[in-house]
Order: structure tokens, then C-alpha cells, then sequence
């Protein structure tokens, strides 16, 4: 049986002695805490020296790695002196903590889905000693903050990369220069207490908090519920009382980089000393490659630890926001004030300097969380241009301020984001922000042709005007004007997997014909008739979809002459309708779009519909943010019938559910239904009676 003794700086309330198995071999671990005594560890290790097969220290500061020289503390190059001078082989745990915290991250990124790291806010207390875990994190995220000029030198300034960590280990950094010295700021309780309180907001504000094993405690005095609740963790060698510690200030996940391996927590030093043992090797022998050798067969994975029990993942995302129209506008009470005073002549000004403003955080959105468990929280980014002023600008002033807004919700940690109802105003439907965006992009379109149909087949289901057969399409006659565009396409598409019969209206012939083939290839038992003339069947169709305007001087048709009870879906934006045309014909069903409920208890400013329900276009931002699918999703004017089923599938598994179908007024209800459905049987009916019989 091999002896290996662990004598250690920490409490001696934490010392164990077991006998375990590792690697074919029988072992004793015995650990020796000293509370702090240097002169305890010093007589220790002449007791134990020749008697233990390796000596480990614990509970030491590490030197740091990261200078052009390695760099200690005075008591740790005490302890280094008096192993030195042991016959018993001794060891630190230096090389495997190395190895260990830069394999943490890189395991846990690609076991999480190769996205867990992406765009998210780190703290880190110290760079100093946690820089192999800086480095690994660096690639995946660039949302850095280093405390380490606050807590060294009481310098109130976070480092905010790897180069600037760099640069401040060698001395070489320029906040180094206007810096008031250490022992000032322990003097100056007001600036003493302000450094606290930005350590304890970038905290808060944090996805990820790196915190070293020594001084833990010290390092985390003024952080409790209100900074780490919700947070992620990453130390090493977390014993049950630190996670005690950190389950009762609400931390969701620990990321402990020492592997628990044995039936005891125990720290690094020993897991080497018995590597070093079973390997037959010596402090100076031992390699890297051996390590990742012992790490990989052995499965010596990283602990993750859940303090509450239960799972949890939140991911995270961004959506710009609009206001709809100019009233919108009113409900910021400066505008709301003037436009009291002169509401026509204030609100067209205002309407175009709003369009100018720059990009501003409108609502934090939480509490969504999926059946599957997984959660997710975004920031809703807001710019001020309506739908009329975007039409009135250039597409490059539009991206202009999408991009801006992309790198506001990267500095929020959002991990994508989406841009909502822009698709026109950014002329190439965001293939020129996902070029340059900071984050992946999506438009929304996917979900909105999916939305928009789905409130669709329910209108036609609460009317009741088209005979429905379980298991056959409907005996309709369905129409989609701007049939080639974008969303167009799409919702013609799946319209005729519905309907007997579909009419496609664009003014591209050649577009209109290859979709027409497309659609007959894929789908049976479906009539494609194709027309560049809105109004040639308008007067015989059950449903009509409007994606797109046929040109600025037009209108999309004349809603005079659309058949009594027909269901009109306008995806279009700005809305080809208004409530002045529904008034004309209260007997057909304008329906603007399909909202979707949104799954957990969602908590978010008002946009506009009732509480927990979205626009598509969010929902299907939020839906990636659910299934961790970082990546531009509906992006350029050729939206896919693939990814359009795709969402929707996904909205299903993550418990999104059509919620509401939205009018010009705002949410439909059931008294709006039951109303055009009795209007469109009175005016069939009269018009029955008109028509003289053949």
C-alpha cells in the first residue's frame, strides 16, 4: 500500500484519512490541515518525510504562470524551499492544475453542446492565477472582465482581455501609471468601498464567475443572494462546505476543475502524487503527455455540480424591437405630452427624429423555460424608425443601426439575436448584418410564415365557413399575393398542403413559374394557378394571403370586391390594410399575424399584446436560444422550407403554442369571429337572391 500524506495551509476540520484504489493500486490518503501555520507545515514535513511514498502540499497560493517569470508569493516560495530540501519525492499539483483548468473548459464546451462558453459574461477574480482558464474561455467569448487591478493595487479598473492580462502581469500595462497605490485605497474608505461595489455590480451582471481555490472565501465576502444568484461558478476542488456556501446564495451551477474520483473530495496535489506513484515517476519525470494520458483513460472529467438538485441551462438571446406605427410612439411621455398640444404636426417630426435615435435596451425578458428544462432570458433592443420611416431611408441606414443594436446584446452576453419584422427595410433580408454582426442573426421569417398560417387554419376553423374533412384538404380556394417573395413563397407552399386549391399573384412570371413546378413536385393533389393580376379571382377565394405590396402606387386589392367571409392573412410590413378598409367590409377577417405563447412565466415590458405572448418573429429568436442553435438562422430573401418545418417542430418541443390571432385593433376574439361569420352568411346570402338564376 502506498502512502500518500497531503499537508495543507487549509482548516484542519477538513482532514480525512481513507484508503482507496486508483489505477491497480491500494493506497492511503491522509490529508493534514494546519490552519494557516507555515510552521506547522515546516514540522509536518519533517515527520512525514521518508515516511510517505509522496508528500503533497495543499491550500498554497500557486505561482503565477502568466509573467515572462514565474512569479510567487513569499509563503508559497517558503513551502517550495522547505520541499525541496525532503527526501520523499514532493509535489503541489502545479502541472495537472495547468492541465486540468484549460481541459475544463474545453470539455464542458464541447459536452454542452459546443455552445455553453458562446458570448457569455465572465468575472474573473484573479487572471492572475486562473490564466490557462482565460485563455481556454477566451476563444469561445470575448465578454472578459479581470479584477485583478482592483484587489492587487486598488486600481478601480477591470482588465478586459487576455493582451491586457498579459500586459499587466509584466508590468507592462498602462493602468499601472495613473494608479493610486494599494495601501492609499486601503486608507481611503470611499474609494475602498467604491471598488467593492463595481466588483459586486460586474458580478451581478455576470453569466460565469471564476473564483480561485485559495483565499475562496476572501475573494467572495461581499457577494451573496443578490450577486450570485443564477450564476455559474468555477473554482477548483470544492469541498461540501463550499458548495453549502454557494447553494444558499442561489448559484445554479459549479464547475469544479479538480475530478472527484475517489469517495473524497481532494485537492490536486494528491491526484498527482498518486498519478506520480502509479506511473512510477518522479516530480521532474512526470509529463504533460502522461497526464493526458492518466486524464483521458481514466475519465477524469470535470464535476459539475447542481446545488439545487435540478439541471438548469439558460441561454441567452436579443430581439430589435419598433414601434408599429407613430401612435406607438405616444407612449413615451415626452411624445405623448406634445402630441397633445398638436398631435399632427408634432408626430410627423417626431416620427422622423425617432428614426435617428440610436439603439437603446427597451425590456430584460425572463423567465422562459422550456418542458425540456432548458431556460432562456434576452434583452428586447429598441430603434425608433417606424415601418414608414425605415421605407423612407436607405437599407444602409436601417443595418446602420441593427448592427449597433447587435453589439449593444453582445456586450449584454446575448447569444443571438433576432431583428423581427426588417426584412424589406434591410433591403437584402440581413444577409448584410450577418456579415458584420458581432453575433448570429435571424429575421424571423421562418416562424412568421409558419405563425401567420397557423392562425390562419384556426380562423378558418372558428368561422366555420369551409367544410372541414378529418384526414382531406379543404375544399377552399386559397390565394398568396407576393407569392415569390421571401415569406411568400413559403406560406404558398404550405397552403398547398392544405387546400384543393392554391392562386399565386406576383409580378416575376419566371419566379412564378418555377415555383409552381416546385410546388407540384413536392406536393399531390393540389391546382396551382398563377396570375400576375390580383383582382382576376379575388371574388372566389375562401383565403387570401398578402406577403408583399405590388408596388407603391397600388393597392394590394380592392377589398370591395372580396368574397363575404373570407379570411385575409396580411404578413406584410408595414400592413398593406387598415382599419379604415375593415371597416368597409365588416364581413371578411383581416387577421395581421399570429402570436405565440411563450412557455415558463416570461416577464417583459409591454410590446403590445397580452402578457407571455410574442410576435413570431421573437419567438423564433427565442426558440434557437432554447435549442442552443447559435447560427444565422433565417437570413436573405430566400427563406427555406426546410427551416420553416424545422421551427416549428422546435417551437413544439420547447412548448411554444399559437396563443392569439391578432387583427388591426390589436388580439381577436371570439365575439370578432362568431360577428364576421353572421355578417358573411347575411351577405351570402342577399347576394344569392341578387343573382338572377341561368
Amino acid at each position: 500500500m502506498k502512502t500518500i500524506v497531503n499537508i495543507s495551509l487549509g482548516p484542519s476540520k477538513d482532514d480525512y484519512d481513507f484508503n482507496p484504489r486508483f489505477m491497480g493500486m491500494d493506497f492511503r490518503i491522509i490529508r493534514l490541515g494546519t490552519d494557516g501555520s507555515i510552521d506547522i507545515v515546516a514540522d509536518l514535513l519533517q515527520e512525514w518525510d521518508s515516511r510517505a511514498d509522496v508528500i503533497g502540499l495543499g491550500s498554497i497560493q500557486f505561482p503565477f504562470t502568466i509573467c515572462n517569470k514565474s512569479k510567487s508569493e513569499e509563503q508559497t516560495k517558503t513551502l517550495y524551499q522547505l520541499g525541496s530540501k525532503l527526501n520523499t519525492p514532493f509535489t503541489t499539483g502545479d502541472s495537472l492544475r495547468s492541465v486540468g483548468h484549460e481541459w475544463t473548459i474545453r470539455h464542458l464546451q464541447y459536452s454542452f453542446g459546443n455552445n455553453f462558453f458562446n458570448n457569455s459574461l465572465v468575472v474573473f477574480f484573479s487572471g492572475m492565477i486562473n490564466s490557462s482558464t482565460a485563455n481556454a474561455i477566451s476563444e469561445y467569448t470575448a465578454n472578459l472582465k479581470f479584477c485583478d487591478p482592483i484587489l492587487e493595487h486598488g486600481i478601480p479598473k477591470f482588465l478586459k482581455s487576455v493582451d491586457d492580462l498579459k500586459l499587466y502581469a509584466n508590468e507592462l500595462h498602462n493602468v499601472l501609471k495613473w494608479v493610486p497605490s494599494r495601501q492609499f485605497s486601503d486608507f481611503a474608505m470611499p474609494l475602498r468601498s467604491f471598488n467593492e461595489f463595481i466588483i459586486q455590480k460586474a458580478v451581478r451582471q455576470a453569466n460565469i464567475i471564476v473564483v480561485p481555490y485559495f483565499n475562496f472565501y476572501k475573494y467572495l465576502r461581499n457577494c451573496g443572494f443578490k450577486e450570485l444568484s443564477g450564476k455559474t461558478v468555477i473554482t477548483a476542488t470544492a469541498y461540501d462546505d463550499r458548495v453549502k456556501f454557494l447553494k444558499e446564495r442561489g448559484v445554479d451551477m459549479i464547475i469544479d476543475s479538480t475530478p472527484k474520483i475517489l469517495e473524497n473530495v481532494v485537492g490536486v496535489s494528491v491526484l498527482e502524487a498518486m498519478i506520480m506513484v502509479a506511473l512510477d515517476k518522479t516530480p521532474e519525470t512526470l509529463s504533460r503527455d502522461d497526464l493526458l494520458e492518466v486524464i483521458s483513460e481514466r475519465r477524469m472529467d470535470p464535476r459539475v455540480i447542481y446545488p439545487a438538485g435540478e439541471k438548469k441551462r439558460v441561454n441567452r438571446f436579443a430581439f430589435v424591437v419598433h414601434p408599429l406605427t407613430r401612435d406607438y410612439l405616444k407612449k413615451i411621455k415626452p411624445v405623448g405630452w406634445l402630441s397633445k398640444l398638436r398631435p399632427t404636426a408634432k408626430l410627423d417630426t417626431v416620427e422622423k427624429l425617432m428614426a435617428y435615435s440610436p439603439p437603446f435596451v427597451y425590456s430584460k425578458v425572463t423567465g422562459i423555460k422550456s418542458p425540456t428544462g432548458v431556460e432562456a432570458e434576452g434583452w428586447l433592443i429598441a430603434i425608433g424608425a417606424t415601418p414608414r420611416q425605415m421605407l423612407a431611408h436607405s437599407p444602409e441606414f436601417i443595418n446602420s443601426r441593427l448592427l449597433k443594436a447587435a453589439k449593444i446584446a453582445k456586450g449584454l452576453g446575448a447569444q443571438i439575436i433576432g431583428l423581427g419584422a426588417l426584412t424589406k427595410a434591410m433591403g437584402d433580408a440581413g444577409l448584410t448584418v450577418a456579415k458584420f454582426s458581432d453575433l448570429p442573426i435571424t429575421t424571423g421569417n421562418s416562424y412568421s410564415a409558419s405563425a401567420a398560417l397557423w392562425a390562419t387554419a384556426e380562423a378558418v376553423r372558428k368561422m366555420g365557413l369551409i367544410e372541414i374533412t378529418k384526414g382531406e384538404k379543404l375544399k377552399g380556394k386559397t390565394m398568396v399575393i407576393g407569392a415569390t417573395g421571401a415569406v411568400g413563397s413559403v406560406c404558398a407552399k404550405l397552403l398547398a398542403t392544405a387546400f384543393k386549391e392554391v392562386y399565386m399573384v406576383d409580378n416575376h412570371d419566371a419566379k412564378l413559374l418555377s415555383l409552381r413546378e416546385s410546388i407540384l413536385n413536392e406536393t399531390k393533389d393540389v391546382k396551382v394557378h398563377i396570375t400576375t393580376r390580383s383582382d382576376k379571382y379575388l371574388d372566389d377565394m375562401d383565403v387570401i394571403v398578402t406577403a408583399s405590396s405590388l408596388g407603391q402606387d397600388e393597392t394590394i386589392l380592392d377589398i370591395e370586391k372580396v368574397k363575404p367571409g373570407c379570411v385575409i392573412t396580411d404578413v406584410n410590413r408595414p400592413l398593406n390594410f387598415t382599419i379604415k378598409d375593415a371597416k368597409k367590409r365588416p364581413d371578411v377577417l383581416i387577421i395581421a399575424s399570429g402570436e405565440i405563447a411563450l412557455p415558463g412565466e416570461p416577464e417583459m415590458e409591454n410590446i403590445g399584446l397580452p402578457p407571455g405572448v410574442a410576435y413570431s418573429s421573437l419567438a423564433e429568436a427565442i426558440v434557437l436560444a432554447l435549442e442552443g442553435r447559435f447560427e444565422n438562422f433565417s437570413v436573405g430573401s430566400d427563406i427555406q422550407w426546410e427551416k420553416v418545418s424545422e421551427i416549428y417542430k422546435l417551437g413544439l418541443k420547447h412548448g411554444m403554442r399559437l396563443s392569439a390571432i391578432s387583427g388591426l385593433e390589436g388580439v381577436l376574439k371570439n365575439d370578432d369571429f362568431v360577428r364576421v361569420r353572421d355578417l358573411a352568411r347575411i351577405a351570402r346570402r342577399t347576394a344569392s337572391k341578387i343573382i338572377p338564376q341561368k
